[in-house]
C-alpha cells in the first residue's frame, strides 16, 4: 500500500477515510504563501517561551514541599512529560506540516468534528492563559513606575495588551528573534544570582522535604525552515534549556537562603536577589519578570494566531479568520480576535482563570495523544520523517501512560462552575462547527 502523502499544492491533506484517495477540505487555500521561515534559534526560543519563559513563578513549587521534592520534580518531569509530549508533537509535526497542527492530526485520526473540538479547546486554553500576561506586566512594572498606579487597572490591561500584541503584525520571524532577545535579557538575572550564591550554597538544604512547615496549606510550522529536521532538534533543546533555567536558579537558591517555606511563594526569587545579590538588584529581577511576561505573551499569541489560521484553511473556520497583512503577510484577524479575547478575559479572577486553562489543556491533551496512537493503528505506513523510536502499540502506551494520568487528574479536580463554563462553551462549539457544515453544503 503507498503512503498517504501531502499533497504537493498545499500544506496539508484530510484523509476523509481509510482509502488511498486523499482530499482536500473544504476552503482549503492552495496558494503557495511566501513568507520568510524561522531560523532553528529563533524556533528553540519560540517553544521555550511556550513551555515556561524561565524560572519565575516557580518558587512556590518549593514553598508546597521543599527543596527536596521541588528539584527531584525538575528532574523527573522533563522525563514523564516534557520528552513524550515533545516526541509526540515531533513526529506529528512532520508527518502532517501546515498551520492546524494539532487540529490536522485529530481530524486525521478522528475526523473533522474531532479537528474543530479540539482546536477549539485549545484556541480557547490558549487565549485564556495568553490574558494573564498583560496583568503579570503590570504587577512587575507597577512598583517600579508609581505614577501607573493613578491610572485606571482596566485601561492599564488594555493598553498593556494592545502594545504587547502590536509585535505580532509584524510577522513570525521578527518574534523570533525578539524571543531570543528577551528570553537571554529576562534570564541574566538569574546568571547573577547564581554566581553570587555559590559561596554560599550548603547542599545539605537540598535534602529538606519541608515537614516542618508551620503552616498548612507545530502551530506555525507553515514559517519553519525544512520542518522535518528542524522540529525535532528545536523541541527537545527547548526542553532542556526550560530544565536547565529552571533547575540552576532553583539549586542556587536553595542552598543559599533559609528555609522557612511559608516565605516560598511566587515571586520570592525578587526577595532572594535582595538578599544574595542586593537591594538594588531587587528591581533587575522585576525587570526580568516583565521581560519574560512579554516573551510568553508574544509567543503564544503567534500561536493562537496561526491556530486560526490553520482552522480556516481547513474549512473549519470562515475563510475571514485566515485573512493575512499585505504588508507583513501576518496572520492579522487572527492576531486581533486573539488579542480582543484575552483583553475581554483579563477581566476575570485569576483563579479561574488558571483553572479553565487547566482543564480545557488537558481534554485537548488527551485527545491528541489518543489520535497519535490512533493515527498508528489507522495509518502504519504513512510517512513520517521523524518517527518516535518505539515500534509496538503497547510500547507507546507504556511511554504515555503516566502523562495520560497527569491529565486526567487534572480533568477532575475542577470546580462546577469550570465545568459548567466549559460545557457551554462546548456548546457553544458544536453549534458553530454545524453551522459551519449547513453553510460550506
Amino acid at each position: 500500500m503507498k503512503s498517504p502523502q501531502s499533497s504537493p499544492k498545499s500544506k496539508t491533506t484530510l484523509l476523509e477515510n481509510e482509502k488511498e484517495e486523499v482530499q482536500e477540505p473544504p476552503m482549503f487555500s492552495t496558494t503557495k504563501i511566501k513568507c520568510k521561515k524561522l531560523a532553528f534559534i529563533p524556533l528553540v526560543f519560540l517553544i521555550y517561551f511556550q513551555i515556561s519563559g524561565g524560572p519565575y513563578n516557580t518558587e512556590s513549587t518549593v514553598g508546597s514541599g521543599g527543596p527536596f521534592f521541588a528539584i527531584l520534580g525538575f528532574l523527573l518531569f522533563p522525563i514523564i512529560w516534557c520528552i513524550p509530549e515533545a516526541l509526540v508533537t515531533a513526529e506529528l509535526a512532520t508527518a502532517f506540516p501546515g498551520n492546524g497542527g494539532f487540529v490536522i492530526w485529530t481530524h486525521q485520526a478522528f475526523g473533522p468534528f474531532w479537528g474543530f473540538l479540539i482546536g477549539f479547546w485549545k484556541f480557547l486554553s490558549a487565549v485564556i492563559n495568553l490574558s494573564s500576561y498583560p496583568v503579570l506586566c503590570i504587577d512587575y512594572i507597577d512598583p517600579m513606575l508609581p505614577t501607573l498606579s493613578h491610572l485606571p487597572h482596566y485601561f492599564l490591561i488594555s493598553l498593556s495588551t494592545l502594545l504587547l500584541s502590536v509585535l505580532n503584525f509584524i510577522g513570525l520571524p521578527t518574534v523570533g528573534y525578539a524571543a531570543i532577545f528577551l528570553g537571554i535579557l529576562s534570564y541574566l538575572p538569574f546568571v547573577v544570582i547564581s554566581l553570587f550564591a555559590i559561596p554560599k550554597i550548603d547542599p545539605s538544604k537540598w535534602v529538606f522535604s519541608g515537614q516542618n512547615r508551620k503552616k498548612k496549606i507545530g502551530h506555525f510550522l507553515e514559517g519553519v525552515k525544512n520542518p522535518p529536521k528542524t522540529l525535532p532538534k528545536a523541541f527537545l533543546s527547548a526542553g532542556l534549556l526550560t530544565f536547565l533555567t529552571s533547575l540552576i536558579p532553583l539549586l542556587a537558591a536553595t542552598g543559599a537562603m533559609s528555609l522557612d517555606l511559608d516565605d516560598w511563594v511566587d515571586g520570592y526569587y525578587t526577595v532572594v536577589a535582595e538578599k544574595i545579590v542586593g537591594k538594588r538588584f531587587k528591581k533587575w529581577v522585576r525587570a526580568g519578570a516583565f521581560l519574560s511576561s512579554i516573551g510568553v505573551y508574544q509567543s503564544q499569541l503567534s500561536s493562537c494566531s496561526h491556530q486560526l489560521l490553520g482552522m480556516a484553511e481547513l474549512g473549519l473556520l470562515p475563510r475571514l479568520f485566515g485573512a493575512r497583512s499585505k504588508w507583513f503577510d501576518t496572520p492579522w484577524v487572527g492576531i486581533f480576535i486573539s488579542a480582543v479575547i484575552s483583553n475581554l478575559v483579563s477581566y476575570m479572577k485569576f483563579r479561574h482563570v488558571t483553572s479553565l486553562v487547566n482543564v480545557l489543556f488537558s481534554l485537548s491533551m488527551l485527545v491528541e495523544f489518543s489520535a497519535f496512537l490512533w493515527l498508528r493503528v489507522k495509518i502504519p505506513d504513512l510517512q513520517r520523517p521523524f518517527r518516535v523510536p518505539v515500534t509496538r502499540l503497547r510500547g507507546l502506551i507504556a511511554m504515555l501512560f503516566i502523562p495520560f494520568g497527569i491529565l486526567v487528574y487534572v480533568t477532575c479536580v475542577g470546580t462546577k462552575v469550570v465545568y459548567l463554563v466549559i460545557a457551554v462553551l462546548t456548546v457553544f462549539g458544536i453549534i458553530w462547527y454545524h453551522c459551519m457544515k449547513i453553510f460550506q453544503a
